[in-house]
């Protein structure tokens, strides 16, 4: 049902962890399936993201995405990350993803720019 990275950064997220040190966070959470993600990113003094990590749980696509997401967005900058969207989250996923799944797979994606609109 779902391709082998999805199954692969379900078990092993990219970059879930806390920061220590970190400039924004925000928490998303979907309501109609239980998915629940918080960012946290930190930003050089060249305003290019530094270090970012979540943390929360959700099913496989959640987790999935925003693993590929926060490891897309290291060394970029606030504009470059608003100009992210779907298709760009399907990339990564390599895959489409089935209407109902939608919101699981853009979690990270609304966590990461609401963060940085802060």
């Amino acid at each position: 049902m779902y391709k082998e990275i999805i199954l692969d950064l379900n078990r092993e997220p990219l970059n879930k962890k806390a920061l220590a040190d970190f400039d924004v966070s925000y928490r998303e959470h979907n309501p109609l399936c239980g998915d629940d993600i918080t960012v946290q990113i930190k930003f050089g003094i060249d305003g290019k993201v530094a270090d970012i990590g979540h943390q929360g749980q959700g099913c496989a696509i959640s987790q999935a995405a925003v693993s590929l997401v926060t490891d897309e967005v290291k060394g970029k900058t606030r504009d470059e990350i608003q100009k992210l969207g779907k298709q760009d989250v399907f990339d990564l996923l390599g895959t489409d993803i089935i209407s109902t799944r939608v919101q699981c797979a853009l979690l990270g994606l609304k966590a990461v720019q609401n963060a940085i609109k802060e």
